[in-house]
C-alpha cells in the first residue's frame, strides 16, 4: 500500500513518534545523563526520513514505529 501525502501523520502524531524514536535512543544508550537534547534531534531526524519513505502514516501503531528504528539503528 503506498502513503498518499493525506495519509501523513499530523503535527501531533509526529511529535507522538519522536518522543518514542527518542525514548528508544536513550534506552539504547542505557540512559546515560547529557543527550536528551541529542537523542530528540536523531529521533526527529529518524522519523522524518521514515514520513518521507513512506514507511509510517496515521496509521502506524507505536509498535511499527519501534519495528521501523530498529532497522534504521541496525
Amino acid at each position: 500500500m503506498t502513503t498518499s501525502f493525506t495519509d501523513a501523520p499530523t503535527a501531533e502524531q509526529r511529535h507522538e513518534m519522536i518522543a518514542l524514536a527518542a525514548y528508544y535512543l536513550a534506552e539504547r544508550r542505557h540512559f546515560a545523563p547529557g543527550a536528551a537534547n541529542a537523542d530528540w534531534l536523531n529521533a526527529e531526524r529518524m522519523i522524518d526520513a521514515l514520513i518521507a519513505a513512506q514507511s509510517v502514516d496515521v496509521t502506524t501503531t507505536p509498535e511499527r514505529v519501534r519495528n521501523a528504528l530498529k532497522f534504521s539503528l541496525a
